[in-house]
């Protein structure tokens, strides 16, 4: 049983308002861990803050994080212009999830030392920017994420690999997911591999993009829902969590 104490907080990205939800048991009385949950294109929505929920069952704090600002989310057809901006400009995207990063830390419930960050669709490129800005996190994990550079043939503005970078990253992607293409995936590699890090991929066949979310079904698109891929997956993010010694409460 969980005495789980949920909580939409405020924080700032320069001038923007930014709002974050925050999930932890409060039968824990020690620090612990917190982990970072990004969501996907149409923003901070129930499905991002359930998996902050189900990541505080874990142990953890769950805190799901508002890349757009005041709290916006839209549906399916204003997402591309709320992400736009975002994927176009990556020094952008870093500050913006940093912000939240940097808030976080501070509370008085976390562990600053042990952070993690997971994202699905849009938000694992949000947690794969995280790690490439430097910033101190020790385990990502991209859960259908998007890697692309370039989008409607507009090429993003991308911000340099930090030399701080470091950390374990963890790529969860289905076979069939139109939206990841085979040299996002190489690009992907051979930059953790040049910068030392500490990567893994893990495909999961007959499994289209958005895999996770159970309200995806629209295989025209490529986004369908796959139970066994999603429980797969967060297996495979504890095994990550667990023997990076990031699980330790």
């Amino acid at each position: 049983m969980y005495d789980m104490y949920t909580e939409k907080m405020t924080y700032f990205h320069d001038e923007t308002p930014c709002i974050g939800f925050i999930a932890y048991d409060n039968q824990i009385q020690t620090k612990r861990p917190v982990v970072l949950v990004v969501h996907a294109w149409r923003g901070q929505d129930d499905f991002a803050r359930e998996k902050a929920v189900e990541i505080a069952e874990l142990g953890y704090i769950g805190f799901a994080v508002d890349i757009y600002g005041d709290g916006k989310c839209g549906t399916n057809e204003e997402a591309p212009q709320l992400m736009a901006p975002f994927f176009a400009d990556r020094t952008l995207l870093q500050e913006r999830i940093g912000a939240a990063l940097t808030f976080v830390k501070k509370h008085p419930q976390v562990d600053s030392n042990r952070i993690g960050a997971i994202g699905f669709c849009f938000g694992g490129l949000t947690v794969y920017e995280l790690l490439r800005s430097g910033a101190s996190v020790q385990a990502v994990v991209c859960f259908h994420g998007v890697f692309a550079i370039e989008r409607e043939g507009q090429k993003a503005k991308m911000a340099p690999l930090s030399p701080d970078a470091s950390g374990k990253l963890l790529i969860l992607h289905g076979h069939e997911d139109p939206m990841v293409s085979d040299d996002d995936l190489k690009r992907v590699q051979n930059e953790m591999t040049d910068a030392g890090i500490d990567w893994q991929i893990h495909i999961y066949g007959n499994t289209m993009h958005a895999f996770t979310n159970p309200a995806a079904n629209n295989p025209e698109m490529g986004t369908v829902y796959n139970a066994i891929s999603a429980k797969r997956a967060w297996h495979s993010m504890q095994d990550l969590f667990s023997s990076s010694g990031f699980l330790e409460l």
